[in-house]
């Protein structure tokens, strides 16, 4: 099994559609920068004007393809629709049961245009075609970053279908290169961490329960994170966005929540090492200072890829921003490490979670700004390559890397958005 390219969703979406007439429907919502087509899937498990069918019968959306790199989601959005279609309906309780999925089967085919690894054999095959855009320019993030007037058309389909749906769960659903699976939550949904961390512990998928992406945020269970309250002293993860701007937070207009769910393609047990870490803030100072030299070693390759792009490669210029962004996070990142904000306490699985976090930042500027080098045959791309194969080396070597199977993380995934969709229900 590979992972799907957004015209083999769309394929396998409509074929899906054609199957079952009555229980589903594809249509376009809209078309990228590029005018590539945004395809939602809508699956209503027990036909039209079934049970649940009134608006506020606790539609549900779900968002593949958010992050150019992270192409698991649209391979589980088409089992999960597969599944519904075929008259399983998700589990569940309550008058707001039977409403409808709907499937957004890739948020920014633009970028997964650009990210070609649909069947990643090792972390250097996965960074040979590596891309992922910068913050302004993915989906669900760029409402954090931009005002209103300057949002990309792929953030405003994906709030105007938040607005037309109403859905009583909004799911997102991301991947991490290296590490293990993780739920964030906009809002506590009692009695999910059980059946999450059975399906990971069953499909031998390590939970990363000291994840970097929700530093500081609560936890009802390992893995599972709520955001925290809004307010001046409300915890942050090592990012420059605010959450709450996102589109996630766009269902609570609704009163709806949202689920982000995370697997790995590659795991380590180490991101779930309960054990305390005898010296965390000893150890940031020194991912701090790696992650600033591996960042200068970079940056000192940048200027090689100055001047006009070729004509046979529109994408290096989409690369280049998004080598400028990741390079131009590392400071303020390194700067929180070493801060007073620094933990003075932690678990192992924690600081495990925030090397991996600075080693792919590096890794990803260099793999991006490498495959702009070598488009231009230019001389630098040589050493760029070296350096780039030895920090994958070093980084599945340091954290034990072993592969997870694409239908292993595609069922994990399903499990835990059909485990959301009902632990949400039976809070309502």
């Amino acid at each position: 099994m590979r992972y799907p390219t957004p015209r083999e969703l769309a394929q396998a979406a409509r074929a899906l559609a054609d199957e079952h007439p009555r229980r589903a429907r594809l249509r376009r919502a809209g078309s990228s920068r590029a005018g590539e087509p945004l395809w939602l899937l809508s699956v209503h498990p027990c036909g039209p004007g079934g049970p649940g069918s009134a608006p506020d019968g606790g539609e549900v959306l779900v968002v593949a393809g958010a992050h150019a790199n992270e192409p698991v989601g649209g391979a589980t959005a088409l089992a999960l629709a597969r599944h519904l279609a075929a008259g399983r309906p998700a589990p569940g309780s309550g008058p707001r049961a039977g409403g409808g999925w709907h499937f957004l089967l890739c948020a920014d085919p633009d970028g997964a245009a650009l990210h070609r690894t649909p069947q990643p054999r090792s972390l250097l095959d996965y960074h040979r075609s590596f891309y992922r855009p910068p913050g302004p320019e993915q989906p669900e993030w760029a409402p954090s970053l931009l005002p209103p007037d300057r949002l990309p058309p792929e953030t405003r389909i994906l709030t105007g279908l938040i607005d037309e749906l109403r859905p009583v769960l909004q799911v997102s659903l991301h991947a991490t290169d290296l590490g293990g699976s993780w739920v964030q939550l906009t809002r506590d949904i009692p009695g999910l961490a059980e059946p999450f961390a059975k399906s990971a512990a069953e499909l031998r998928i390590p939970v990363e329960t000291g994840a970097s992406d929700a530093a500081g945020w609560p936890s009802p269970g390992p893995g599972v994170f709520v955001l925290p309250p809004a307010g001046p002293d409300a915890p942050r993860s090592f990012h420059p966005e605010d959450t709450r701007l996102s589109t996630w937070y766009r269902a609570h207009r609704h009163a709806g929540a949202t689920a982000v769910v995370e697997v790995p393609m590659w795991a380590s047990d180490l991101v779930d090492d309960p054990a305390p870490h005898p010296d965390p803030r000893g150890a940031l100072r020194t991912l701090a200072d790696r992650l600033t030299r591996d960042a200068a070693l970079v940056a000192a390759v940048r200027h090689h890829a100055d001047g006009p792009p070729a004509e046979d490669d529109p994408g290096s210029e989409a690369l280049l921003r998004a080598v400028d962004w990741t390079l131009g996070l590392i400071p303020g990142i390194t700067t929180e490490w070493t801060g007073p904000a620094a933990p003075a306490d932690a678990t192992a699985a924690r600081i495990h979670s925030i090397d991996a976090f600075g080693r792919r930042l590096s890794l990803r500027a260099a793999a991006m700004l490498l495959r702009v080098l070598r488009g231009r045959g230019h001389p630098a791309a040589a050493g760029l390559d070296r350096l780039v194969t030895g920090w994958c080396t070093d980084f599945a070597a340091r954290f034990q890397a072993r592969p997870v199977p694409i239908p292993t993380q595609v069922e994990h995934q399903s499990r835990t958005v059909l485990a959301t969709y009902t632990h949400l229900l039976r809070s309502l």
